[in-house]
């Protein structure tokens, strides 16, 4: 371990358990990247304060490279905190590379090519028990898309996603209405139908117990 510590009531998130559970909305940097960091390059973590924080108990900060060492990166905090009071900007961090969530490369230091990677931010609708994991994805159709606004970031994919009877009837119960989200965070729960993903408007699947599959509906 490292002679430089982070301040009292200061502690690091770890990222892997929550890129495990989110795999296609949370990314961690690829092994090549992390292998060609140096000194005045930068890296990311989650800080958190444990308790007394102003606005934000965690805050996603980047750490200036002053050196590394077996698998430990020495720097300074290299932005503000928005709503921490327990360090500032400048002040002397130790981060376990391990807990890197993003990477900045030094014009003296390119960033290493890296295979792409994909990601579904369009836009679907699903019903919430599918989202909270309390049903599988059941029956999928993929309809012309009417939900784009001027504006959108991300588009609607037309992608229309429910859960199963009993769930949904629960979801009327509990005044549950399908929400409009990210392809992304349907897969987290359930990819199931990942395969299925590119195929045109038009189609609908029904999941069927005895397959194990996907059966396309005519």
């Amino acid at each position: 371990m490292s002679e430089i510590s982070l301040p009292e009531g200061i502690e690091l998130d770890d990222p892997r358990p929550i890129a495990a559970s989110a795999p296609y909305t949370f990314f961690m940097p690829h092994p090549d990247e992390l292998a060609a960091l140096r000194p005045g390059d930068g890296i990311q973590a989650i800080f958190r304060q444990l308790e007394g924080a102003q606005t934000y108990d965690a805050e996603r900060m980047w750490v200036l490279i002053e050196r590394m060492d077996d698998g430990w990166v020495y720097g300074k905090l290299d932005n503000e905190p928005v709503g921490m009071d327990r360090f500032k900007l400048g002040d002397p961090v130790v981060v376990p590379l391990t807990h890197a969530i993003s990477t900045a490369f030094s014009k003296d230091n390119p960033r290493p090519e890296r295979p792409p990677v994909r990601e579904y931010w369009d836009r679907c609708f699903v019903d919430d028990c599918v989202v909270e994991g309390r049903c599988h994805a059941d029956y999928l159709y993929r309809e012309e898309p009417d939900m784009t606004r001027e504006g959108d970031k991300y588009q609607d994919s037309g992608w229309r996603i429910r859960g199963t009877d009993e769930a949904i009837a629960d979801d009327k119960a509990r005044s549950l209405d399908p929400v409009y989200i990210a392809l992304g965070k349907v897969l987290n729960q359930d990819d199931r139908w990942l395969h299925l993903i590119d195929r045109e408007i038009g189609v609908a699947f029904q999941w069927d117990r005895e397959a194990q599959d996907y059966i396309e509906l005519e």
